[in-house]
C-alpha cells in the first residue's frame, strides 16, 4: 500500500471515529447544562450514577478492544468463519456482562447509590435515575461489538451515522421530558433517564440493522476448536488495565477535591475540552488497532511495523496543532462560564499544562490502545499502563498535593508526567516487536 492509498485509509476510519467521540461530548456538555438548571441534588445524582455506569463502559469497552483485535486479524486472514465466531462470542460475553450489571442496576440501585454518598435525597434521586438507565446496559452492549464489527468491515461512517441519530433523539428528549415541553409532563431526573434510555434503543436499533445489511457470510465450513487461552490472555490483562485505571481516575478526582473546591470547578470546566481534543484524535487509535491487526493477520510484520510508524507521525502533528490552539483559545472559552474570576484563571492554567503534555496523551493512546494491542498482546498495556498511572502519576499526584501543597495546575502538570514515561517504555517495547503476533485460528 503506498503513502496515498494508507492515508485514505487511515482518513476512512479516523473522521468518522473522531467525529462520532466529538459528537457524543458535544452533546454530553449539552445535557449537563440541561441537567444543571434542576439543582445541586439532581446534578450531583446524575454524576453519582454516571460513576456506575462509567465502570460498566470501561468493562465492555475492554471486551470491544479484544473483539477489535481478533475480528480485524481474522479478515486479515480471510477467515470468514473465525471472523464471525469472534463477533458473536464476544458480543455474548458483553451481553452477559451487561446483565450482571442491570441485575444490581435494578435490584438494588439505592443501596450502590448509598455507596458514593451519604445525602438521602441525593441518593434517592440517583437511585430512581440509575433504576431506568440500567436499561441501558444491554443495548450499550449490543452497540460496542456491533459498532467494532463495522469499523473493521471499513464500515466506520455507519456507526458515526447512528450516534448521530442516537444523540439528536437523547437531545430532543431530554428538553422534553426534563422540562415538561410539547404537552409532556416535566419529570426532571427521572426524564433525563428516559430520553437516556430511549436513545441507547435507537442506537442499537440502527447498529443492528447496518450490521445486517453489511455483514460478510461466513463459510459453511465449520470453525475448528476456539482458543480459550489465547483469548483469555488477551481479555483478562485489558479487563485489570481498564478497572485499574479507572481506580486510578478516582484517585486523581480525589487530589484535586484535596486542593479545594476552586480547584476542582476548574478542573471541572476543563473536562469538555480535553474531552473534544482527544476526541479528534482518537480515530487514529482506532484505526491503528485495525489496519495494524490486519497486517499482522496476514504476515506481513515489516508492513505493519511501517504503517504504524506513519500513524505516531501523524498522531504527533495533529496534537501538536491541537496543542497551540487550546492555547490560544484557553483565554476565550472560559468567558462562556459564569464563575469566579480567579477559577478562570486556575482553568486557563490548567488547560495550559494540559496544552503541553497532550502530545504525549495522544501518543500512548495511539500506541497503546491501537498498535501495540493489535497483535494480541495485551499483557504489555497492561504492565505499561500500571506502571505509569500506580508508580508515577499518583505518587507524584499525592507528593505534589498532600506533602508539597502545590496548586493545581503545578499539581496536574507534575503527575502528567507520567505520560512521558509511559510513552517512553512503550516506544522501546514498539521497537523491539515482541508485540507483533499473529493469532492462531
Amino acid at each position: 500500500m503506498n503513502d496515498r492509498s494508507f492515508f485514505r485509509s487511515v482518513c476512512a476510519l479516523a473522521i468518522p471515529v473522531a467525529l462520532q467521540s466529538m459528537l457524543q461530548a458535544s452533546f454530553g456538555v449539552v445535557d449537563q447544562v440541561m441537567i444543571g438548571q434542576l439543582g445541586g441534588v439532581e446534578v450531583a445524582a446524575v454524576g453519582l450514577a454516571g460513576k456506575f455506569t462509567g465502570i460498566f463502559n470501561v468493562v465492555v469497552s475492554a471486551v470491544g478492544a479484544v473483539a477489535g483485535i481478533m475480528i480485524s486479524q481474522y479478515m486479515g486472514q480471510k477467515n470468514t468463519a473465525e471472523t464471525r465466531r469472534s463477533m458473536v462470542l464476544n458480543l455474548r460475553v458483553c451481553l452477559i456482562l451487561a446483565a450482571l450489571f442491570t441485575l444490581a442496576g435494578v435490584a438494588v440501585p439505592g443501596r450502590i447509590m448509598g455507596l458514593y454518598i451519604e445525602d438521602p435525597a441525593t441518593v434517592e434521586a440517583a437511585g430512581r435515575y440509575l433504576l431506568i438507565v440500567s436499561g441501558t446496559f444491554l443495548p450499550a452492549a449490543g452497540v460496542t461489538i456491533l459498532s467494532t464489527s463495522l469499523r473493521c468491515m471499513e464500515k466506520a461512517p455507519l456507526p458515526l451515522y447512528a450516534g448521530i441519530a442516537s444523540a439528536a433523539v437523547n437531545t430532543g428528549l431530554n428538553w422534553i421530558l426534563i422540562f415538561g415541553k410539547l404537552g409532556a409532563p416535566a419529570l426532571g431526573v427521572t426524564g433525563a433517564a428516559l430520553a437516556t434510555l430511549i436513545s441507547q434503543l435507537v442506537y442499537f436499533v440502527v447498529i443492528l440493522v447496518m450490521y445486517l445489511k453489511y455483514r460478510e457470510r461466513a463459510e459453511n465450513d465449520p470453525a475448528g476448536p476456539f482458543a480459550w487461552g489465547q483469548y483469555l490472555s488477551m481479555l483478562l490483562p485489558l479487563l485489570v488495565s481498564e478497572f485499574m485505571w479507572v481506580l486510578g481516575e478516582n484517585v486523581y478526582a480525589g487530589i484535586y477535591g484535596h486542593l479545594g473546591t476552586d480547584a476542582t470547578a476548574a478542573m471541572t470546566l476543563t473536562n469538555p475540552v480535553q474531552s473534544l481534543a482527544i476526541g479528534a484524535l482518537c480515530g487514529l487509535s482506532q484505526a491503528a488497532a485495525i489496519l495494524t491487526g490486519k497486517r499482522l493477520g496476514d504476515g506481513d510484520r515489516e508492513a505493519a511495523y511501517q504503517e504504524a510508524k506513519k500513524l505516531l507521525l501523524y498522531g504527533l502533528a495533529g496534537s501538536l496543532l491541537l496543542s497551540v490552539v487550546i492555547f490560544l483559545v484557553s483565554p476565550w472559552y472560559v468567558r462562556i462560564f459564569k464563575v469566579e474570576t480567579g477559577i478562570r484563571e486556575l482553568t486557563v492554567q490548567i488547560l495550559a499544562a494540559y496544552a503541553a503534555v497532550m502530545p504525549f496523551k495522544v501518543l500512548n493512546m495511539i500506541i497503546g490502545s491501537g498498535i501495540l494491542r493489535s497483535g494480541g498482546k495485551t499483557t504489555y498495556v497492561m504492565v505499561i499502563d500500571l506502571m505509569g498511572t500506580w508508580l508515577f502519576g499518583v505518587p507524584l499526584g499525592l507528593l505534589s498535593a498532600f506533602v508539597f501543597h502545590w496548586p493545581i495546575p503545578l499539581a496536574y502538570l507534575t503527575l502528567s508526567l507520567e505520560e512521558c514515561i509511559r510513552f517512553a517504555v512503550s516506544l522501546v517495547v514498539f521497537q523491539r516487536r515482541g508485540w507483533m503476533n499473529q493469532l492462531k485460528a
